[in-house]
Formats: structure tokens, C-alpha cells, sequence
């Protein structure tokens, strides 16, 4: 049976809007939400449109879900927050009802599933070892070892915002690119980026209207509202993204 999987939707209702237009046109019955859904302009709206899916949908926890509960629950954050990130987090923890929070707050940080064709297969949302890990097609084979030490599985997926698929040490790790960020290759139209498992892993891209989108985005209240504009704007160039990413890893590792 075929398994969509998408991460990293941050609060994006039109792609996911988008994404699940395509799932239901495909006849995919089976969902897995990779973490990073719980911040953004749609918050609320966004959970609960995944939420209505019910049993069809598997979910685990990353760093803006944890990010969420815990502003939630005190007001404060992780220290690597930007300002900016915290003004838009006091507003998207206004957004939620207790409910999602105890949702959000259950939610496993890794989970495996038995998927047709690929056996066992490590579902995370930053890496294995932690929700905040950066992977892309350029992290050096090394670090990818050190974050898949102790992994058992023989496949890992993980929310990353660059689609990636790569063979390290006998493992295969697959990053699934952001749906909420609006991805464009070269040569390729942009859009919401998602992985089809049946029984390979393929990665689609399901477009939507970004006039549209932008209308939505200028009336969602967010304070953060404009800089999701520039995104549409300006949409996400894989190459580029990796390189940005890689050196922020590199940052993060250096100082501990």
C-alpha cells in the first residue's frame, strides 16, 4: 500500500491543500506527517485539516511541534530562537486550543513502519539521534554516520527542507524536502515538495495558485506574514538551500 509523506508544512495551508488534492487523486490512503507542521500562518487551520484525517494519518513530533507545546505551556523557548521566531511563536501559541496541544505533546519523536517494498522503515524529523539535525545532499558521509549510529532499520526518512536520497553505509536515508516551502529545480515549475512511497521512494511536487496564496497569506493575521510573501516571491532553489543549510550544521556542530 502507498504512503505519502510530508514534512516541514509550517502552517502553508495552500500547499497543504495542494499536496492533499494530489494524495486523493492518486488513491493514497496512508499519510505520515515528518514533524515541522505546527508553526506558521495557518497553524491552527493546519492541524486541523491534518487532525480530520483521522487514522488515515500517522504523525511524529519535530523541533516546531516541541517548539510550540513549550511556549505553550511557559512562554519561553529554546535559546536559538531568533526574536523574530519568538514573536511569531507567542502568536501561533495563541492560535492552538488545549487540545492541540495535548495532541502535540504525545506525538513520538521517531517511529517505524513496516512499508511494502522497503521493510522497516525509521521515520524522524531533524535525524535519529535529533529533531534539530540539518541533512542534506551535501552532509559529508561522516556525519551522516555519526547521526545513524545504532539505527537498525535499513531505511531512514527524514523532514528535511531539501529532497534528498542517498546510500550510506547499507543505509538508505531520504530526506523528504519541505512542503511548506515552495521548492523549484531548475527547469521545473515550484511547488510543494512530498514523498510517495509505492514501493520505491519518488519524490512529486504538487503545484498551486501563488496569487491565491499570497491573498491568503496577507490576511492570515501572522506577524511574521511578510517574510512567507517573500518566499512565494522567491521560491526555494535546492543547490543553493543545501549550501546555506551545510553551513549552518557546520555552525551548530562547532559551537556544541
Amino acid at each position: 500500500m502507498a504512503l505519502a509523506v510530508l514534512s516541514d508544512l509550517h502552517g502553508n495551508l495552500p500547499a497543504l491543500e495542494a499536496v492533499l488534492e494530489e494524495v486523493e487523486r492518486l488513491g493514497v490512503e496512508r499519510l505520515l506527517i515528518c514533524g515541522g507542521v505546527a508553526r506558521g500562518l495557518f497553524v491552527r487551520e493546519t492541524l486541523d485539516l491534518l487532525l480530520s484525517l483521522g487514522g488515515r494519518a500517522l504523525w511524529l513530533r519535530g523541533d516546531a511541534e516541541r517548539d510550540l507545546v513549550e511556549f505553550y505551556d511557559h512562554g519561553t523557548a529554546r535559546d536559538s530562537l531568533s526574536p523574530g521566531d519568538l514573536w511569531g511563536l507567542e502568536w501561533e501559541a495563541g492560535q492552538i486550543e488545549r487540545r492541540h496541544r495535548d495532541f502535540l505533546a504525545a506525538l513520538p519523536g521517531c517511529l517505524t513502519v513496516d512499508v511494502e517494498g522497503l521493510g522497516p522503515v525509521l521515520f524522524c524529523h531533524g535525524s535519529p539521534r535529533s529533531d534539530g539535525d540539518i541533512l542534506t545532499p551535501l552532509t559529508p558521509e561522516e556525519r551522516l554516520g555519526h547521526v545513524l549510529a545504532g539505527v537498525e532499520e535499513r531505511v531512514v526518512i527524514c523532514g528535511q527542507l531539501v529532497a534528498f536520497d542517498r546510500l550510506v553505509g547499507g543505509v538508505h536515508v531520504v530526506g523528504t524536502g519541505s512542503a511548506g516551502h515552495l521548492s523549484r529545480p531548475l527547469g521545473r515549475p515550484p511547488g510543494a515538495v512530498w514523498a510517495l512511497l509505492s514501493p520505491g521512494v519518488e519524490f512529486r511536487r504538487a503545484g498551486y495558485d501563488r496569487g491565491r496564496a499570497v491573498a491568503r497569506f496577507r490576511e492570515s493575521g501572522h506577524p511574521l506574514s511578510d517574510s512567507w510573501l517573500e518566499a512565494l516571491k522567491f521560491p526555494l532553489f535546492p543547490d543553493g538551500m543545501s549550501a546555506f543549510l551545510e553551513e549552518r550544521a557546520r555552525r551548530r556542530e562547532a559551537e556544541g
